[in-house]
C-alpha cells in the first residue's frame, strides 16, 4: 500500500518556486499584479465554455483518455477563473511486458485561474499563464492471468477489483486562445504537473490516473480546446 498524505519538503519547495516564477512573469510590476486595469471596459465580460478535443481523440485512438469540458469566467479580459471537469477512462489489456490487464474510469475536476499576459488585453486573441488544483477519486481493476510458476509449477496469477484510489496534483499552465470567427475560438495549452498526494491502495502504482495520465509519462501534458465566448 502506498499512502502519501502530504507532499515532501523538497517537492513543496520546488512547487512553490515554480509558482513564484509564474507569478513574477505575469507582470513587471508586482504591486499592480492583482489590480484590474482602469478603463471604460466593464469588469464582467462574460464567460467561455470549452471542450478538449485532444483528450477525446486520445480516447478513440489509444487505450486511455478523457472527455473534458471547462467553464471560464472573463474578468476585464485580464483574469479568468476556471473550472474544468472531465471523465477519464483506461482499458489496458494484456500488457506486452507484464501481461497485466488494467481498467479504471472516474470523474475528475480542476480549479484555478488564468492571467492574460498580452499588453493589449481587450482583443480577441490571448496569451495566458495560470495554475490548477486537481483531484480525482477512482477505483481500479487489475489482474494477470494464471500461468505456471517456472520452479514450483503452481498458478501465479493475481488480481484486485474495485480497489479505491485517489490523487491530487498541481498544474502550471501556459497557452494561447485564438479567435476563429464570431464567438468561436481555438486554444492550446501546455501543462507541468506535480503530484501533491496519492493513495494507490494495495497496488503500489496505478498505471493510469483519470485526468492526470499514465504514471510514468505525465509530468508534461496539454490540451487542444474548442471554445465558445458567451
Amino acid at each position: 500500500m502506498t499512502l502519501r498524505p502530504s507532499i515532501s519538503t523538497s517537492i513543496s519547495r520546488a512547487t512553490i518556486s515554480l509558482a513564484l516564477v509564474l507569478l513574477a512573469c505575469m507582470s513587471a510590476d508586482a504591486q499592480k499584479l492583482f489590480k484590474l486595469e482602469k478603463d471604460s471596459i466593464p469588469i464582467m465580460r462574460g464567460f467561455q465554455v470549452s471542450f478538449d478535443l485532444f483528450g477525446a481523440g486520445q480516447m478513440m485512438l489509444s487505450d486511455y483518455g478523457q472527455y473534458e469540458a471547462a467553464l471560464r469566467l472573463n474578468l476585464h479580459d485580464q483574469w479568468f477563473p476556471i473550472v474544468e471537469v472531465g471523465y477519464g477512462k483506461a482499458c489496458h489489456e494484456n500488457d506486452v511486458v507484464t501481461g497485466i490487464t488494467y481498467k479504471t474510469k472516474a470523474p475528475y475536476f480542476r480549479a484555478g485561474v488564468d492571467f492574460n499576459m498580452l499588453k493589449k488585453k481587450h482583443q480577441a486573441n490571448r496569451l495566458f499563464a495560470g495554475f490548477r488544483y486537481a483531484y480525482t477519486s477512482y477505483k481500479v481493476d487489475m489482474w494477470r492471468q494464471d500461468f505456471p510458476d517456472p520452479v514450483w509449477l503452481w498458478p501465479s496469477g493475481f488480481g484486485v477489483r474495485d480497489e479505491q484510489c485517489s490523487q491530487s496534483w498541481l498544474e502550471l499552465v501556459a497557452g494561447i486562445d485564438a479567435k476563429v470567427f464570431g464567438p468561436f475560438h481555438l486554444g492550446w495549452s501546455v501543462r507541468y504537473k506535480q503530484r501533491l498526494t496519492h493513495n494507490d491502495g494495495i497496488i503500489g502504482k496505478t498505471w493510469y490516473v483519470p485526468g492526470y495520465g499514465t504514471w510514468d509519462s505525465s509530468t508534461l501534458g496539454g490540451t487542444f480546446n474548442f471554445i465558445i465566448d458567451i
